[in-house]
C-alpha cells in the first residue's frame, strides 16, 4: 500500500467537538504543509469543517459501534483509507470505539498516535488536550516534520463563505429582518431533542422556561432595537415556543428549522451577541468571535468552554453547585450579558 505523508486524524464527535478541533487541525497543516485529512461521523461535520483552513478530504461513516459485516459504510471508509494510504495517524475518540477501522485499513499501530495514550492532566482543556496530542509524532515517521516554534494554543476559528452571507441576506429579507441588529439564543441542546418530558431528570441542560424568558426580556430591555432571535433544530422548535409565550417582548422570533450549518454560521457572523446553553452553535458562535454568555450545569467551563478567535468576549455562568442546570438561578445570566460588551457597539 503506498505511503501518505498527510496527516489523518480520526474523531467522531458532536458539533461542539468538532469545532474544538479546528485548532490541531490547522496547526498539524502548517506543520506538515499539507491538509489533514479526518474520519469523522455525524450530519454536521460536513457542512461545518468542509472548505475550512487546513481541513483536506473527509472520510464519513454512520456508525462505528454496528458490526463489520453488516456495515456497508465501514466496509467503504476502509476500501477508501487502503486507496489514500497508510501515514501518520492521530486517533481521539474516547473507549477505542472505531479504531478497528484503522487496523483493518492496514494502518499499523507504529502510524498511530492514540489519545488514550496521553491520558487528560487536571484542568486541560480539550483544545489545549489535543493540541498537545498533536505535538507527539508516531514512532514510524522516521524524518518528523520539525517542531513549530513556540506559541500560546490556537482557538478555534472558523470561516464563513461569501455565499452563505448572500444566503442570510436573503433569509434575513424574508423573514422582513434585512437591516435589524441581531441577538441570537440557544436554549435547547441534543437531549432536548429526545422523546419526553424535557424537564425529565437525564436532560441536565434543562433550563425552566420561564427563566430563558426573563433573559428574552432582559435582552429587550438592553437593546430595543434588536430583533431576537430563538435558534435551533426543529426538535426545538416547540421549547422556543414555549420560550416565547412565557415572554413580555414581542420581538422574539423562532427560526428553529430553518438554520442549515452554513446559513448558521453566517448569523453567528452577523449578529452582535448570544446566550446559550453548553452546546455545539456556543462553540461556533466563539469560533466567529461572537460576544457569548454560556449557560453550565455539570460540565466544568476550564475543560469545555467556548474557545475562539482571540479577543471575543465570553462569559461562562454556572449552577451552584455544579449539577444539573436548573441549580442556576436567572439573575447571574442576565447580569452576564448586562456585562457582555456587543459586537460592533
Amino acid at each position: 500500500m503506498a505511503g501518505s505523508r498527510r496527516p489523518l486524524l480520526m474523531r467522531c464527535g458532536a458539533f461542539g467537538d468538532m469545532v474544538l478541533l479546528t485548532p490541531l487541525i490547522r496547526e498539524l497543516a502548517a506543520r506538515f504543509g499539507t491538509p489533514v485529512d479526518l474520519v469523522s461521523s455525524g450530519v454536521w461535520t460536513r457542512p461545518l469543517l468542509e472548505g475550512q483552513p487546513g481541513v483536506g478530504d473527509l472520510y464519513l461513516v454512520r456508525s462505528r459501534r454496528r458490526p463489520y459485516l453488516v456495515s456497508p459504510d465501514q466496509w467503504r471508509l476502509v476500501r477508501d483509507l487502503r486507496r489514500r494510504g497508510t501515514g501518520p495517524t492521530w486517533f481521539l475518540d474516547p473507549g477505542g470505539v472505531g479504531k478497528q477501522l484503522l487496523a483493518r485499513a492496514g494502518i499499523g499501530a507504529e502510524w498511530i498516535v492514540d489519545a488514550a495514550s496521553l491520558p487528560a492532566k487536571s484542568g486541560e482543556h480539550y483544545v489545549e488536550r489535543f493540541w498537545r496530542i498533536g505535538a507527539t509524532m508516531p514512532p514510524a515517521l522516521e524524518r518528523p516534520p520539525p517542531a513549530p516554534p513556540a506559541h500560546a494554543v490556537d482557538g478555534a476559528v472558523l470561516e464563513v463563505a461569501e455565499p452563505c452571507r448572500r444566503d442570510l441576506d436573503r433569509w434575513l429579507e424574508g423573514l422582513g429582518l434585512a437591516g435589524r441588529r441581531l441577538l441570537l439564543v440557544q436554549a435547547g441542546n441534543k437531549r432536548t431533542m429526545r422523546r419526553g418530558d424535557r424537564r425529565r431528570a437525564s436532560n441536565t441542560k434543562y433550563w425552566p422556561e420561564q427563566r430563558w424568558a426573563a433573559v428574552v426580556d432582559a435582552m429587550v430591555a438592553r437593546c430595543p432595537a434588536h430583533a431576537i432571535l430563538l435558534l435551533g433544530v426543529p426538535g426545538e422548535h416547540a421549547l422556543n415556543e414555549d420560550i416565547i409565550r412565557h415572554a413580555h417582548a414581542t420581538s422574539a422570533v423562532n427560526v428553529a428549522g430553518d438554520l442549515p450549518i452554513p446559513r448558521l454560521l453566517a448569523l453567528l457572523e452577523r449578529a452582535e451577541a448570544m446566550v446559550a446553553v453548553d452546546t455545539g452553535p456556543a462553540h461556533a458562535a466563539a469560533a466567529v468571535g461572537l460576544p457569548l454568555v454560556v449557560l453550565f450545569g455539570a460540565a466544568d467551563p476550564a475543560l469545555y468552554r467556548p474557545w475562539g478567535a482571540p479577543g471575543a468576549a465570553l462569559r461562562c455562568v454556572r449552577a451552584a453547585p455544579p449539577g444539573p442546570l436548573e441549580g442556576l438561578a436567572a439573575a447571574p445570566v442576565i447580569a452576564a450579558f448586562g456585562s457582555l460588551p456587543l459586537r460592533n457597539a
